[in-house]
């Protein structure tokens, strides 16, 4: 169980399908300690042995990941989301700017100004809910036009006051309603691309969960690349990859081996430029850890970066974008 800091509870740990082995020696790790503290049997050989074969078995698990199991744990529902790292991240120097200053504002796009120790930042990413309810006022993390607006919007002033910016991608996909379409949906996050490749400040992107579709390339432009281990990014998922491939949900396992959408695929197809290593279990089993493998990862970036020139920055960008998808034979 953990504390979740925006909802004040406690929020006990979830367990995926492939993950019940450890659930059952965790339940009787906590047994034997329970029995250790109520009785006067010394229980200590016991629990050292239970904690050795746990430790054992969430190494052999977590080591041999599929990619469909990858793409499970980048939607665990204990998974830190992108407000729970702008709190770690920036504590109370984090200030949410609202609104497109067109239509509204847009819940499952956030975004603002914040401090890593005295640097300060743009921070834009995707949001979802952590709840039934939370769920439904952050539309599960599917951006509407106005929230690559506000996107947009936020990033043109971090170049007016020369601020650095980080994108943080997690979303199932860019919201694909009959209104969204109506309101320019498709333009928006073109805009957005077409902008992103020009900006005249260092731009550092960061895969934390699920990177589907145009919905995160509208905010995934970067300088560098980075994603978390246990993430993945591509152009559908592997569900509805099934589904048009074979008409059915059944085989999304294979559509996720075929993708090649996980952190590995990426960095070996230079789409990629570096991959955080996550703890052992992913990164809601230890969340501090976490936090500060992606803050010394966006310091050293922006350290990469910062000295270089407007033009320099821009050209390297483009070069960057322009050599993917080039092989020589």
């Amino acid at each position: 169980m953990y504390a979740n800091k925006n909802l004040k509870e406690v929020i006990p740990m979830e367990y995926l399908e492939f993950e019940l082995p450890i659930k059952e020696l965790e339940e009787q790790l906590d047994k034997c300690q329970v029995i250790g503290e109520e009785s006067d049997v010394d229980v200590s050989e016991t629990c050292k042995q239970i904690n050795k074969k746990l430790t054992a078995t969430k190494k052999e698990i977590y080591k041999n990941l599929t990619p469909w199991q990858r793409v499970q744990m980048s939607r665990h529902p204990n998974r830190p989301y992108t407000l729970d790292y702008l709190n770690a991240l920036c504590g109370d120097s984090f200030l949410e700017l609202h609104g497109d200053r067109n239509y509204k504002d847009d819940k499952a796009m956030i975004g603002g100004l914040g401090k890593i120790g005295d640097q300060s930042f743009m921070f834009i990413g995707q949001q979802k809910g952590y709840n039934t309810k939370t769920r439904q006022y952050r539309n599960f993390g599917m951006a509407n036009p106005e929230g690559y607006r506000k996107a947009l919007r936020l990033m043109k002033s971090a170049e007016k006051f020369g601020i650095p910016v980080v994108t943080l991608l997690d979303t199932p996909g860019a919201y694909p309603g009959l209104e969204a379409e109506e309101r320019g949906q498709g333009e928006a996050i073109a805009r957005n691309i077409l902008e992103m490749t020009r900006l005249k400040v260092p731009v550092i992107t960061i895969v934390i969960g699920e990177g589907a579709s145009g919905g995160a390339v509208g905010i995934g432009v970067g300088d560098k690349v980075l994603m978390l281990e246990n993430t993945w990014y591509s152009v559908i998922s592997p569900e509805s990859c099934s589904s048009i491939l074979w008409r059915s949900w059944e085989y999304k396992e294979q559509a996720a081996d075929a993708l090649k959408l996980t952190a590995t695929d990426m960095k070996r197809m230079k789409i990629v430029d570096e991959i955080i290593k996550e703890p052992l279990g992913g990164a809601h089993s230890d969340r501090e850890k976490t936090f500060k493998s992606v803050r010394d990862a966006i310091i050293n970036t922006y350290e990469e970066f910062r000295n270089l020139s407007p033009t320099d920055l821009v050209n390297k960008r483009m070069d960057k974008y322009s050599e993917m998808g080039v092989f020589k034979g």
